[in-house]
């Protein structure tokens, strides 16, 4: 795993876990696009579910890919600064791509800055509210609403003011599924997606299917 703090980049291998990634930033003041949540896959599963929780456009924030096909061709797209398109761009379609374009092997992710951070929890009670600000980070575990946002001081004062609850600490979310985390009513669920254990993917537009021939799949 490679910090550039100056930069505001991280690069990681697929296989890191989330938390890790928030160990390896702690002090820096900066923020990668996901919550303090680990989920299956780590890195890479991330990436290929098209992020999680997230309550902005996640594909933006991923500067980099690299990924073995479903054909064996190792590929690399993207790069490390912001417009970096050479040819077609790979980044876009493999993010929330579910791993029919392939296994990531190497992500690099925009860091955002923050002077505050606040992880709150309160009851569910139905349907995600609107909230001024909105938070960066919005799900739901089980009968509970979880949010995570960061930023000014001022802004994450009156996020929490907004929010209520109670304080919340990073989740370890892997044990709810064993048999991988797919698309299907389950016990998690974001702005996105209900997330299920051992759920399939969601349906892929035939484009995109033949995207996925193309690159062997």
């Amino acid at each position: 795993m490679e910090v550039h703090a100056a930069d505001q980049y991280l690069l990681a291998e697929g296989e890191r876990g989330l938390l890790e990634v928030y160990a390896a930033l702690e002090g820096t003041g900066l923020f990668p696009p996901f919550p303090p949540v680990e989920l299956p896959g780590g890195v890479g599963g991330l990436v290929e579910r098209g992020g999680f929780a997230q309550t902005f456009f996640f594909p933006a924030e991923v500067l980099g890919v690299a990924f073995l096909t479903p054909g064996g061709l190792r590929v690399r797209a993207g790069g490390v600064v912001v417009k970096n398109v050479q040819g077609y761009d790979l980044v876009r379609p493999f993010v929330g791509s579910f791993g029919l374009l392939g296994r990531t092997l190497e992500a690099v992710f925009r860091l955002r800055p923050g002077r505050a951070s606040a992880f709150l929890k309160r009851p569910w009670t139905g349907g995600f509210p609107p909230f001024h600000p909105l938070p960066r980070f919005l799900f739901r575990l089980w009968d509970e609403l979880y949010a995570f946002h960061f930023g000014p001081e001022g802004e994450v004062a009156r996020f929490r003011e907004a929010f209520g609850g109670e304080e919340a600490g990073p989740l370890d979310l892997r044990p709810l599924f064993p048999r991988g985390m797919g698309v299907g009513e389950g016990p998690l669920e974001d702005l996105r997606f209900s997330w299920a254990d051992g759920a399939p993917p969601p349906t892929v537009p035939p484009a995109f299917r033949r995207l996925v021939e193309a690159l062997g799949g």
